[in-house]
């Protein structure tokens, strides 16, 4: 399939502003429009322009444009002659994801194509005449499937159970069999960093296993490879986006209430932390893409039964005033020793990170009677 053959997307104001030639890398670094330093002015214009066109809106999609391209780049998630099916539900995630993508297939150094794929699964009340208009007004390459999953799911949920695991497995069912079929590369979900920090907690609180959803993935199968470009926006953003934008929204209430989900609560949690420690996720989704295994318990990811020593012949002494030997008999009958040494800081075991500035060095050295106190390493 050769390039642009999918999608023409329509030229809108705030996508003129940026140059096509700049790359993947690079056009997340441009800077927005100039500032005017009459506040008074400001203020004036600023009441004059839609919010698409306002300082706040350019700043917000500047951002968005930037950790969208910063996660495809470390996932290598888009290639050239790419055609990524991106699927859209209707809620705001899917509208930003489906909003960034293209303005990042204009000013992109490789060429890829883009089709929406929304699927209908006949909710009663489903306003099922939204999304096609809206696609359709913006120019945007789409299909619109339909399939009775709301009938399926219905009848296998037990009463009183939530809806939402077996509806995502038909879905998805359906559309990874129709990216194959219509010869896409590419699925693109629009989960965001907070889905994927609450995925976590409730497989940590629920499931037992430490896992989330992946910012790209192979299907089980080996036939399609998700990928998730959202997955360093945070939620606060998409919604402010799409509050911007004017998206037109479409609730996923049609289910009827489905109280008490373990995600929503997972969900209120980590706003209630974002709210009182505003680094705090961050914190956890970094942790999330630093994970060392051998500090973990999973026999299958580490190798802890093969661990040895591997000492060699320097001996430590005790940085320490005195050891006090008792049972100096049994200590003796085990082959241990019954009058252990002591030594005072010695430089040498000291660890990289703690190492002494050269003008220090030589006081070290001929340091003789100065005690320390010993810091455990960290293993």
């Amino acid at each position: 399939m050769t390039a642009a053959t999918l999608f023409t997307p329509k030229i809108t104001p705030e996508f003129d502003e940026m140059s096509a030639d700049a790359g993947m890398a690079d056009y997340a670094l441009e800077t927005d429009g100039m500032e005017d330093d009459d506040a008074a002015e400001d203020e004036l214009m600023a009441e004059q322009l839609t919010p698409t066109q306002s300082a706040q809106f350019r700043k917000l999609q500047k951002k968005l444009r930037r950790q969208v391209s910063w996660a495809i780049r470390d996932f290598n998630m888009i290639e050239e002659g790419d055609v990524v099916m991106v699927c859209v539900s209707g809620g705001k995630d899917s509208y930003t994801l489906l909003d960034i993508l293209l303005l990042l297939k204009r000013i992109a150094p490789i060429s890829f194509d883009i089709v929406a794929v929304n699927l209908d699964q006949k909710q009663p009340g489903y306003p099922e005449d939204i999304l096609p208009a809206y696609l359709n007004e913006q120019g945007i390459a789409h299909y619109i499937l339909e399939k009775d999953t709301y009938s399926i799911v219905k009848s296998v949920v037990p009463e009183g159970k939530t809806y939402c695991s077996a509806c995502s497995r038909l879905r998805r069912g359906s559309l990874y069999g129709f990216a194959k079929q219509i010869g896409a590369t590419k699925i693109a979900l629009g989960h965001h960093r907070d889905d994927m920090l609450a995925t976590f907690f409730l497989n940590l609180f629920h499931g037992g296993t430490l896992k989330s959803m992946p910012p790209k993935l192979l299907s089980d199968d080996k036939q399609n490879m998700l990928i998730r470009p959202l997955a360093y926006v945070e939620e606060k953003d998409i919604i402010e986006y799409a509050k911007l934008k004017a998206f037109p929204i479409i609730p996923c209430n049609l289910c009827g209430s489905q109280t008490n989900l373990q995600r929503a609560i997972i969900n209120d949690m980590l706003r209630e932390w974002d709210d009182a420690h505003p680094q705090r996720l961050a914190s956890i989704f970094k942790a999330m893409q630093n994970v060392a295994p051998s500090q973990l318990a999973d026999r299958e990811l580490f190798d802890f039964e093969g661990l040895s020593l591997d000492r060699d012949n320097n001996e430590r002494l005790f940085e320490g005033d005195n050891i006090q030997v008792g049972q100096t008999d049994s200590l003796a009958e085990i082959g241990l020793p019954i009058s252990p040494k002591t030594q005072t800081f010695n430089p040498k075991f000291m660890s990289d990170k703690q190492q002494l500035p050269e003008s220090d060095k030589a006081t070290a050295d001929n340091r003789t009677t100065q005690k320390i106190p010993t810091i455990n390493p960290v293993i």
